[in-house]
């Protein structure tokens, strides 16, 4: 795919090695001339210009572009490039930084970003993830779809333990995507059983989240 990260310090820079190793085609663009260091991530295609300048995104091909990432640190640069890289240039897939929690309300479709990333509320879920036994912890947001990614340690007190995946009726539109087990992760098998200290990964809306819990994990 071609990607086009819009901030070219520390955080956009390491998203672009890391894509490169997968083998994806990246433009790193920027407008302050001092981020340009083309040494520090050579396979990558440089632009230095402004990414909410409609000018510069044409001068960067952003309509042959299938993901734009705003990876900068000013929430305001990052809303605005992601409203014009939907709008304006049809791209299929944003991605943008969300620097202040505060901002987090505004980074969605309205604005044209499909996928919103907060570093303070991701940070808190993984700690949270570490920790809890029984309670649901939200991931990740999937903004367009209305979707949440949680997780949830099953409980040895669950009635669900030792259930096949098969005949467990999950609420609403909950799907079960993934069981890590002793640290390894799984596809859920239907003739399967869950156990106690599974970790199940759902994909599921924000109305069925409390169902879910109550199914897995009631609290008495």
């Amino acid at each position: 795919m071609r990607i086009a990260i819009v901030g070219a310090g520390n955080v956009g820079r390491s998203i672009a090695r890391e894509l490169i190793a997968h083998g994806h085609e990246i433009l790193l663009i920027d407008r302050n001339p001092h981020a340009m260091n083309p040494d520090t991530v050579p396979e990558a295609e440089w632009l230095c210009a402004d990414a909410c300048e409609l000018d510069s995104l044409d001068e960067a091909r952003l309509d042959h572009c299938d993901v734009s990432i705003s990876a900068t640190g000013d929430d305001k640069a990052n809303l605005v490039h992601s409203l014009l890289a939907k709008t304006e240039f049809g791209v299929p897939r944003t991605v943008a930084r969300v620097n202040h929690p505060s901002n987090e309300w505004m980074f969605d479709e309205v604005w044209g970003v499909d996928v919103a990333v907060s570093t303070p509320r991701l940070m808190a879920a993984l700690v949270e993830e570490a920790v809890t036994v029984g309670d649901l912890v939200r991931l990740f947001t999937f903004q367009k779809g209305r979707a949440n990614l949680v997780e949830l340690t099953l409980p040895d007190t669950s009635p669900r333990v030792g259930e096949r995946v098969r005949d467990i009726q999950l609420p609403g539109d909950g799907v079960l995507v993934a069981v890590i087990r002793d640290g390894q992760g799984r596809v859920p098998e239907r003739d399967g059983a869950l156990e106690a200290g599974d970790e199940l990964l759902f994909i599921v809306s924000p109305n069925y989240e409390s169902d879910l819990v109550q199914l897995l994990a009631p609290k008495e």
